[in-house]
């Protein structure tokens, strides 16, 4: 890709942006939300047309006019959210759109065989074929749409975000496959906003910032460091602040708890002025506590108090009890992705916006300007709508919300999941300055209650950690008493055996 520029309206995507991948390469594309890596990808996989520049496959004219066109030149690109049918067959979704066909009718036969082979390829044979792929799990459906590219003559393979929703051990699993299709002199893009993943897994990378090339070069001559300077355009403080923090009384109680399936049996207890991280796998049961806490989810047994409120209670009490909830899936829970950036903010909270319960726009829009400012949020203005905003920027958003709403106990459920390095930076310092009381007029500290996958994460940002597996959640333990290694012992149940 040569000089690709991309415009829409005012707005300047791509300025000249240049791009290669060798067959047999691993080369990483990173750079902030917003910096130009999708609509990119876009253009190279027919989604989009560029406004300028040129392209070339294999040394010839490259000029998709459509997603098929280019899926048929041997160009896939796997988003983030996963694009099956749900209620079909791993073997159909795998050949859909190129089904195999005999006098008109569709060959069954050559369909699955041509689906086990693209498997095989891939090195899982022991995903079921005839299963519908909603029956599967994530990383399992990850495998299909890879196996969809492979089994249509894939030679450029894109992976965006692949491994944001995608436990420890998938993600092992996920390196080991892309090392296979190395093998096979496949070119592979890789976006990531995890430095690390780039370079365990990648030969070369590319940096792009406001929609230009900012640098690149080989993963392994540069550092983290240096990779993440080049993103933001700056050199960052350190990633994980951590202000001397005085826990103070306990503001969040749970004994005993369960829920309709998971949690099985869970007790903690968080105190106003502290991060108290929950780790363990995907499924284990870690946002189904969240959930209960919050009252989304039922309560089988066992006792929740939250400041002098016991028992269970609706998410609406919860909001007037002074808690408040980030769900993982920002786009389908956090947000009402149709309303502009000051109806999401102000959204649990309309007292003061007017009189007798109406609204007045200009007040709701002072309220929503000074959290633009505080939290950096970018948008042309608190009209702008949610939808077309970059993920690091609507999470801000589900974050001011809360903030806005003054509440003491935030449940962040995987806060940084899917955004770049500086947005991340940002949510951390404002998570110390919650728990240090550095946030608010008085010193006022919140507790802060985090669910994430990714361990460099919780080790860095919280007090104490706590482990939830298969359902039960360990004890808390300090910080300074754990390691990466331990966690993942804990997490897959082998902490006693070893």
């Amino acid at each position: 890709m040569q000089g690709v520029s991309k415009r829409f309206g005012a707005t300047v995507a791509l300025d000249g942006v240049d791009f290669r991948v060798q067959p047999g390469e691993v080369h990483a594309l990173v750079g902030e939300n917003g910096a130009g890596k999708s609509t990119l990808m876009k253009v190279l996989s027919g989604v989009l047309t560029a406004d300028r520049g040129s392209m070339s496959l294999d040394g010839a004219a490259y000029t998709p006019p459509n997603p098929l066109a280019a899926r048929r030149a041997g160009v896939c690109m796997i988003y983030q959210e996963l694009s099956l049918a749900p209620h079909l067959s791993a073997e159909q979704n795998i050949l859909l759109g190129v089904e195999p066909s005999r006098f008109g009718w569709l060959d069954g036969r050559q369909l699955r065989r041509r689906a086990r082979q693209a498997l095989a390829q891939l090195g899982h044979e022991e995903i079921p074929t005839t299963v519908p792929v909603g029956q599967l799990s994530v990383g399992a459906q990850q495998l299909i749409e890879i196996a969809r590219a492979v089994a249509v003559g894939c030679r450029v393979l894109v992976l965006d975000e692949p491994t944001s929703r995608l436990g420890q051990l998938d993600v092992g699993r996920l390196f080991e496959l892309i090392r296979r299709l190395r093998a096979q002199q496949l070119a592979v893009v890789y976006i990531s906003h995890f430095i690390e993943e780039v370079e365990m897994i990648a030969d070369r990378f590319t940096v792009l910032r406001d929609g230009r090339n900012a640098g690149g070069g080989a993963v392994r001559h540069s550092s983290a460091e240096q990779i993440v300077n080049l993103m933001v355009g700056r050199k960052v403080g350190e990633l994980y602040p951590h202000s001397r923090r005085r826990p103070g009384e306990v503001i969040l109680e749970v004994s005993q708890l369960s829920g309709a399936s998971r949690p099985q049996s869970a007790a903690l207890e968080l105190r106003r002025g502290e991060v108290l991280g929950i780790a363990g796998l995907v499924g284990s049961g870690r946002t189904e506590l969240l959930r209960v806490i919050f009252g989304l989810d039922p309560v089988r047994r066992g006792t929740i108090r939250l400041a002098s409120y016991r028992g269970a209670h609706s998410p609406a009490a919860r909001w007037r009890q002074g808690a408040g909830m980030l769900c993982e899936d920002r786009q389908a829970e956090s947000l009402a992705l149709s309303m502009n950036v000051a109806d999401n903010l102000t959204l649990s909270r309309l007292d003061g916006l007017g009189p007798g319960g109406l609204i007045w726009p200009a007040r709701q829009w002072r309220a929503t300007q000074l959290w633009i400012e505080r939290l950096a949020i970018r948008c042309r203005d608190p009209r702008q709508c949610v939808r077309e905003l970059s993920g690091g920027n609507q999470q801000k958003v589900a974050l001011a919300r809360l903030l806005y709403h003054d509440v003491d106990v935030l449940l962040l459920d995987e806060p940084t999941c899917g955004i770049d390095v500086a947005s991340k930076a940002q949510i951390y310092q404002l998570m110390d300055r919650l728990a240090s009381g550095d946030s608010a007029p008085g010193g006022k500290s919140r507790a802060v209650l985090m669910v994430s996958s990714y361990l460099p994460e919780l080790l860095g940002v919280c007090d104490r950690i706590a482990v939830m597996h298969r359902g039960r959640l360990g004890p808390a333990r300090p910080v300074e008493e754990v390691s990466e290694q331990s966690l993942m012992l804990e997490a897959t149940g082998q902490a006693g055996s070893t």
